[in-house]
């Protein structure tokens, strides 16, 4: 459920499947309409009867590894010339960018803003209550193997040490890449992942505002 659902579909399953809310108990909690906490059931129940299939490429050799490299070179036209023209890049559970220069926007592409320091500002930083032991540094990208899958992991400097604050899956279609999933804001995952690989890790909150 963590993964195959967005966070609205997985709270609405719950709230009635598990714990049979009403629909208007529900649209209460998550301040939002009975209409739309049926569209969520709908699609959310969908999903969980017949789930998404398995991308159909793991990650081809060699690209995640350059992707790193280029990341902790931090060369922005290195990493979208990896991009394929109609790649899609997600950030889970808040936005997705189609293309492989909406990323890149100095203004509001998540690839170029990932290559930064986190902040703690109304205009996309986090709220600084998750940035207590935070060193301010941009991060480091690392490759690591996950359930028999190349995933990313990025590393961030703390005062006890650096820890991960984003899991990114990718898929790929021969040498570029097609698909991006950011986990910085789904904590459950991000907590998931790193425990399974038992590295240390820090939640960012589910969004910025």
């Amino acid at each position: 459920m963590l993964v195959a659902l967005a966070p609205q579909e997985r709270a609405a399953v719950v709230l009635k499947d598990v714990f049979d809310f009403s629909l208007d108990e529900i649209a209460t909690t998550l301040s939002t309409s009975v209409g739309a906490v049926k569209a969520a059931l709908h699609r959310g129940r969908d999903k969980l009867v017949e789930p998404p299939p398995s991308p159909t490429r793991a990650p081809a050799p060699g690209v995640l590894d350059a992707f790193s490299a280029a990341f902790n070179a931090r060369d922005l036209s290195a990493l979208t010339a990896l991009l394929l023209d109609d790649a899609v890049t997600e950030i889970v559970g808040l936005v997705t960018e189609y293309g492989a220069e909406t990323p890149a926007d100095a203004r509001t592409g998540s690839l170029f803003h990932s290559l930064t320091p986190i902040t703690a500002t109304d205009a996309g930083g986090i709220d600084d209550r998750y940035l207590a032991d935070y060193l301010g540094s941009a991060p480091r990208c690392e490759v690591r193997l996950h359930r028999d899958q190349q995933i990313l992991l990025f590393w961030f400097e703390h005062t006890t040490g650096p820890a991960v604050r984003a899991v990114w899956t990718v898929e790929t279609d021969d040498d570029r890449i097609a698909h991006i999933r950011n986990y910085f804001f789904t904590p459950d995952v991000l907590a998931e992942v790193c425990r399974e690989l038992a590295v240390p890790f820090r939640s960012n909150g589910y969004r910025y505002w």
